[in-house]
């Protein structure tokens, strides 16, 4: 693993040993990048480098847009994702891929709860990512949905994954309880469209084996 800081982001590369092969680009919340590595290891996943970013300003980093807390004690989103695209895109991807023995095949995005949401966001705002798996993606976020079926992506994603917990929708908050119906009506848009997507409903609530389903969503995007 080799390691770099970039506007105060923590990146680690996992690098793979076969030339050529893809890299995906995975946020995360804290550091839980090595658990994820360790998690697609156990599971024999495909030859593939993982780029973790960690040190991130969650709520303003993977939030598309301003908007109001979901919950009393949070703070708001501050709708930064097109500043910390455009550092992940122009600085951090560069950086990562010169640590890299040869040019990746293609270059894919992932991440967990917000991270989902950043991930689908991000292929509408740059080119650079030709896959993406949003797994319990926060898709409950207030405007997505609408912003998706009215916005053409910058390139047609070879493939996209979706998953969830099935009890993630079973909640009183009226924003967090869309979280399956907008996830499932995505994944009817872009089958639509044509592009290949899955979607898994995994038993559970938003924190169980976040690392786990991280990995099946990686694993199903390198096997796209």
């Amino acid at each position: 693993m080799d390691t770099f800081v970039a506007d105060g982001k923590t990146v680690s590369v996992f690098s793979a040993a076969e030339p050529g092969a893809p890299v995906v680009y995975l946020n995360t919340f804290g550091e839980e990048g090595q658990a994820v590595f360790d998690a697609l290891t156990a599971i024999g996943g495909p030859a593939l480098t993982l780029v973790t970013i960690s040190g991130l300003d969650w709520d303003r980093d993977m939030s598309p847009w301003d908007s109001p807390a979901v919950f009393k004690s949070a703070a708001p989103f501050a709708g930064g994702a097109d500043d910390y695209l455009r550092l992940l895109a122009e600085e951090i991807v560069p950086a990562a891929e010169r640590r890299l023995p040869s040019t990746p095949i293609w270059r894919g995005i992932a991440g967990y709860s917000l991270a989902g949401l950043f991930a689908v966001y991000a292929l509408y705002r740059t080119d650079v990512f030709s896959r993406a798996a949003s797994v319990s993606g926060s898709l409950w976020f207030p405007g997505f949905r609408e912003y998706v079926l009215s916005h053409t992506p910058l390139r047609q994603p070879d493939c996209v994954f979706f998953s969830l917990g099935d009890r993630e929708s079973k909640t009183r908050n009226p924003v967090l309880r869309t979280v399956q119906e907008n996830t499932e009506a995505l994944c009817e848009f872009y089958r639509g469209q044509g592009i290949r997507t899955a979607f898994q409903l995994n038993p559970g609530g938003h924190h169980d084996h976040s690392a786990q389903r991280t990995a099946a969503g990686i694993q199903w995007i390198t096997n796209g």
